[in-house]
C-alpha cells in the first residue's frame, strides 16, 4: 500500500515539477557521525522560509532517499533532528565523502525541498590487522639485510583518521621500514639486521603496531612470530666422554646398565641421533650387552658372572641424521660387582651310623667340609647344627669340622637323630644350605623291666575253677629285641609245706597268672609271694613284684546246729517243769557257720510252733523263753521247729525240731545261768567235774605257754606269719580264764556253755596265750575217736606259735565221753564232751 502511495506521490511530484512548483536548489548541512539521538541538525522552517503554524495543516513530511531513516522533522517547531545514531563507516563504507539526501514535502500548495546532509568522519575506529599473529619461517643461514613483507593494518576511518605509520617492538635482529602504496595506504617490511642462530634462539616474538592520524590517535597491534629454521651446524655431544659403570652380577636380562644421552642442538632430522658400537668394542662385550640405537640405553643381554668375567670395555658412537652427518663418541667401562649368588656347600666326608647308645662322650660321629665360590664376606661360611641336640661341632682345620658327642645318649628317649648341618655365608642377604643325616642308635640292655605297680592285690573268689586266669602281670622294658623280651616266673616259696608253684602258675611269655587249684576260704584266706620278670639281654636284668592273693568268701557252708544236741534224727526232746516262770530259758538253739563273718551271721526264727503265745525266740542268740506261765489248758507236749539262717546270698539254713514236754516237779527253772546259781542237788556232780576239768586245762595251758616261750627264744624269728592250717577253722575272738571258770566273751560260746552246762554237758574251748588266735576243733574227716588218743593228735596252729594238745587229755580230763560230734561239708569234725 505504501509503495502504491509512493508511486502516486512521485507522479504528483513529477507533475508539480513540470508545472514549476519544485525547488531546484538544495540546502546543505554537515553533521558529525555518532551524534546522540534527538540532537537538532537545523531549523528547516526558518531556513526554508515556512510558517511554523501551517506545517501541520500542510502535512509536512521528510523522506530519505535510499537510506534508513536516521533523521526526522518536528512539525511543531520545524526542526530537523537525529532519530538514530549514525555510523558513517556503515553507511559509506570505504568512501572519502558521505551524504544523506532528504526531501521535505508540503501540501496546499505542494512544494518539495531537497536537503543534503553531509556526515563528517570521526576517529572512532582503531587500525586492525587481518590476523592477530603473523608467522614467519627464516633459516638461520639467512644473511642480514633480507626483507620480509608483513600484513598491513586496515582502518575504516578515512583521511587523517586512517593508518598513518607502523612501529616494531625492540629487537637486535629485526627492524621495519614503512612503505606507501599507490592508493595511499601504508604497509611495513621486516628487515633482518643480524644473523640468526637457532641454537641460541629458535623463536623471536615481535609486536607490530599500526597508528592512525586521528586526534587522539588510535592504534592496533599484531604478533610477529619468527621461527628460525635449523641447519645441521651442531654435532652430537655426550654428557661425559668416559663412563665407569658398576653393575651386579646375575643382573636379569633386560635390566638397564646405563642410559647414554647424547644431545644435538639442532632440531628435526639434524638432531635425531643413532647410537652404535665402534670397531674397538669386543664381540664378547657386544654379546653380553645390548645397545639400543635409538635411545642409547645399554641393557644386559647375556649372563653376568663375577667369577667368570669382571670388566667389560666398550666404545659408543652417536651420529645425527643431517645432510652432512656429524658424530661424537665415548668410552664405557663396566665393572661387574660380586653378589652373594653362590650358596655355600657342605660335604659329608665321614659319617658313622648306627652307633651304640652308650657311646662315650667326645667320640667323633662325622667329619664335614664347607665351601663358597663367592669372595669377601660372601665367601665366609659358618656351619651349625640345632641347639637341642647332644652333639657339638668342633673345627679341626680350615673349613673342616668334626661332629662329636657332647651329652649321654639314650635310645629309649630318642631312638634316632636327624642331624641337620646348616651352612650360612656372611653375605647380605646371607645364603644358606643344609644337609640332613640320620643317626641311628643301637640298643644296649640298660633298662630294668618295670611293673606298672610295686604291689598287686588280687581278689579271688573261693571255689574257683582250676586254671582260671587271676590277673595279667605285664611288665615293660623300653629296650629292643632280645633286651626287651621278658620271661616271668614265680619265686619259690613254701607255705605249710606247699610250694607256690603247686598253687599258682604264670605264663612265662605274657605274665598271665593262673590258679592251679580250687581255693577254699575256710581253709586258705590269703597268699603272699613274689613274681620276677627277667629280660633276655646280656647280662640279663630283672625286677620283681609282690603279689597278695586274697581269697574272697562265698556262702558255701550252711549253718550247723550244735545245740540242742540231736542224738538221733532231727527231733530234740526236752523236759521242763510245768511251774516254769515267765521269761525262763527253755532251750537255746546254737548254730555255727564256717563262712566269713558276713556270711556266718545267723538269725533264728520259728518255722512252726504249737502255741505262738507261749514261747518267744530271740532272733540273734537263739534263746527260747516262756512268754507266760503254763496253764492247765496248755497241752503237755509242745512242738517247735526253729530255722537258723545265715546272711549269705543266697541264704543257707538249717532246722531243728524241739519236742518239749512239761512235767510236774518242784525244781525251779532257771531263766539265766549267769544270774541264778545251779541247785546243788541237781548239778552237784556236774559242778565238781567242771571245776576239776577247768583246773586241769588251765594247768596244761600254763605249761604249754612256758614251753612255747622257751622254744621261741631259742629259734630265729620268722619274717612272715605262717599261713593258717588247712585243717583248721580260725576264730579271732578272745577268751580269758578267770577264777578257774571258763568264761568266753563270744556270744556263741558263752550261750553254748550255759545251755550245755545246764544239761550236765561240757563244751571244750581251748585257750592260747594272749594275742593268739583260737581253734575250736581240728579233727579231719575220717579220723575216729581212737585216733585222738594217740600221738597222731590234731594240730593247733595259732599265728607263729604251734601248740600240740592231744584229744584224749580233753575228754579224759572230766572223765567224760564224746557227747556230740558232727562234720561240715568241708570235712571238719566238731565235737562236744559230756562229763560223767
Amino acid at each position: 500500500m505504501e509503495s502504491c502511495k509512493r508511486y502516486v506521490l512521485l507522479v504528483v511530484l513529477g507533475i508539480s515539477c513540470f508545472i514549476g512548483n519544485t525547488s531546484t536548489s538544495a540546502n546543505h548541512y554537515s553533521i558529525p557521525e555518532e551524534m546522540k539521538e534527538g540532537s537538532v541538525v537545523a531549523n528547516l522552517a526558518t531556513d526554508l522560509g515556512l510558517d511554523v503554524k501551517t506545517l501541520n495543516q500542510r502535512k509536512m513530511r521528510l523522506d530519505i532517499v535510499a537510506n534508513k531513516k536516521y533523521l526526522d522533522v518536528n512539525k511543531e517547531t520545524g526542526e530537523l533532528y537525529v532519530v538514530e545514531k549514525i555510523d558513517r563507516e556503515y553507511i559509506c563504507l570505504a568512501k572519502s565523502s558521505c551524504y544523506l539526501r532528504l526531501e521535505v514535502i508540503l501540501e496546499n500548495p505542494l512544494r518539495i525541498f531537497n536537503i543534503e546532509v553531509e556526515i563528517l568522519d570521526m576517529n572512532d575506529n582503531a587500525p586492525q590487522f587481518r590476523r592477530d599473529a603473523i608467522h614467519l619461517d627464516i633459516s638461520e643461514a639467512t644473511p642480514k639485510g633480507e626483507r620480509f613483507s608483513l600484513s598491513n593494518a586496515v582502518d575504516p576511518d578515512v583521511g587523517s583518521n586512517s593508518v598513518k605509520t607502523y612501529h616494531l617492538s625492540e629487537s637486535e635482529y629485526f627492524n621495519i621500514e614503512v612503505q606507501t602504496g599507490r592508493d595511499g595506504s601504508k604497509f611495513a617490511d621486516l628487515i633482518l639486521t643480524k644473523t640468526l642462530d637457532r641454537e641460541n634462539q629458535a623463536v623471536h616474538n615481535l609486536i607490530l603496531s599500526a597508528v592512525d592520524g586521528g586526534t587522539p590517535a588510535r592504534s592496533g597491534t599484531a604478533s610477529v612470530v619468527v621461527h628460525v629454521l635449523d641447519t645441521n651446524d651442531n654435532a652430537p655431544v655426550f654428557e661425559k666422554t668416559s663412563y665407569n659403570i658398576q653393575t651386579m652380577e646375575n643382573s636379569p636380562i633386560g635390566s638397564l646398565v646405563v642410559d647414554l644421552n647424547a644431545t644435538d642442538l639442532d632440531e628435526g632430522s639434524n638432531s635425531d641421533i643413532t647410537y652404535s658400537y665402534s670397531l674397538y668394542t669386543s664381540e664378547k662385550t657386544q654379546q653380553t650387552f645390548n645397545l639400543n640405537p635409538s635411545t642409547g640405553e645399554i641393557t644386559v643381554k647375556g649372563t653376568l658372572n663375577y667369577e667368570d668375567f669382571r670388566i667389560y670395555d666398550m666404545e659408543v658412537i652417536a651420529t645425527d641424521h643431517g645432510d652432512n652427518r656429524l658424530s661424537a663418541q665415548c668410552t664405557i667401562k663396566i665393572l661387574v660387582e660380586d653378589m652373594n649368588d653362590n650358596h655355600p656347600e657342605i660335604s659329608i666326608k665321614s659319617f658313622h651310623s648306627p652307633v651304640n647308645e652308650n657311646i662315650e662322650l667326645d667320640t667323633v660321629i662325622a667329619v664335614v667340609s664347607v665351601s663358597d665360590k663367592d669372595s669377601g664376606d660372601n665367601g665366609i661360611v659358618d656351619v651349625h647344627i640345632p641347639d637341642n641336640m647332644p652333639f657339638k661341632l668342633r673345627e679341626s682345620s680350615d673349613n673342616y669340622y668334626e661332629l662329636v658327642v657332647s651329652e649321654p645318649l639314650d635310645r629309649e628317649k630318642v631312638p634316632e637323630y636327624d642331624i641337620t648341618f646348616t651352612v650360612t655365608d656372611r653375605g647380605s642377604p646371607p645364603l644358606s644350605d643344609n644337609q640332613t643325616m640320620t643317626l641311628e642308635l643301637l640298643d644296649v640292655n640298660d633298662n630294668v623291666p618295670q611293673f606298672p605297680l610295686s604291689f598287686y592285690t588280687i581278689r579271688v573268689m573261693e571255689n574257683n575253677a582250676p586254671g582260671a586266669l587271676l590277673s595279667s602281670l605285664t611288665a615293660f622294658d623300653p629296650d629292643l629285641h632280645e633286651n626287651q623280651y621278658l620271661v616271668y616266673f614265680i619265686l619259690e616259696k613254701e607255705i605249710a609245706n606247699t610250694s607256690m608253684s603247686m598253687l599258682f602258675s604264670i605264663n612265662p611269655e605274657n605274665g598271665n597268672l593262673y590258679a592251679l587249684k580250687t581255693f577254699d576260704y575256710e581253709i586258705e584266706k590269703e597268699f603272699l609271694f613274689h613274681i620276677e620278670t627277667r629280660d633276655s639281654g646280656s647280662p640279663p636284668l630283672s625286677s620283681n613284684v609282690t603279689v597278695h592273693i586274697i581269697i574272697v568268701d562265698q556262702n558255701d557252708n550252711a549253718p550247723v546246729i550244735v545245740s540242742p544236741w540231736r542224738a538221733h534224727g532231727s527231733v530234740v526232746e526236752e523236759k521242763i517243769p510245768r511251774s516254769t516262770d515267765k521269761g525262763s530259758l527253755v532251750a537255746k538253739v546254737i548254730a555255727l557257720d564256717t563262712d566269713s563273718v558276713h556270711n556266718s551271721r545267723i538269725t533264728y526264727q520259728f518255722l512252726q510252733v504249737t502255741d505262738a503265745t507261749l514261747f518267744s525266740l530271740d532272733q540273734y542268740n537263739g534263746e527260747i523263753r516262756t512268754m507266760r506261765m503254763f496253764s492247765y489248758k496248755d497241752p503237755r507236749h509242745q512242738r517247735m521247729v526253729v530255722v537258723a539262717k545265715d546272711n549269705g546270698e543266697p541264704a543257707l539254713s538249717a532246722t531243728v525240731t524241739i519236742k518239749l514236754s512239761t512235767m510236774e516237779t518242784a525244781v525251779k527253772a532257771y531263766s539265766d545261768m549267769t544270774e541264778v546259781p545251779l541247785e546243788y542237788d541237781i548239778f552237784s556232780d556236774l559242778n565238781l567235774y567242771l571245776v576239776i576239768g577247768l583246773g586241769s586245762v588251765s594247768f596244761l595251758l600254763l605249761i604249754t605257754i612256758l614251753v612255747t616261750i622257751v622254744l621261741k627264744c631259742q629259734k630265729p624269728k620268722s619274717s612272715k606269719a605262717a599261713p593258717p592250717s588247712r585243717n583248721s577253722v580260725i576264730s579271732e575272738r578272745n577268751s580269758t580264764i578267770a577264777d578257774s571258770t571258763l568264761v568266753s566273751n563270744d556270744a556263741y560260746w558263752y550261750s553254748l556253755f550255759l545251755a550245755e552246762t545246764r544239761k550236765g554237758k561240757m563244751v571244750i574251748r581251748q585257750p592260747v596265750p594272749k594275742g593268739s588266735r583260737y581253734i575250736v576243733s581240728s579233727i579231719p574227716r575220717g579220723t575216729g575217736i581212737s585216733d585222738t588218743s594217740d600221738s597222731a593228735a590234731s594240730t593247733l596252729q595259732v599265728g607263729i606259735n604251734t601248740h600240740i594238745l592231744k584229744m584224749y587229755q580233753i575228754w579224759t580230763l572230766c572223765h567224760g565221753s564224746i557227747y556230740r560230734e558232727f562234720t561240715n561239708q568241708n570235712g571238719h569234725r566238731y565235737f562236744v564232751v559230756k562229763c560223767n
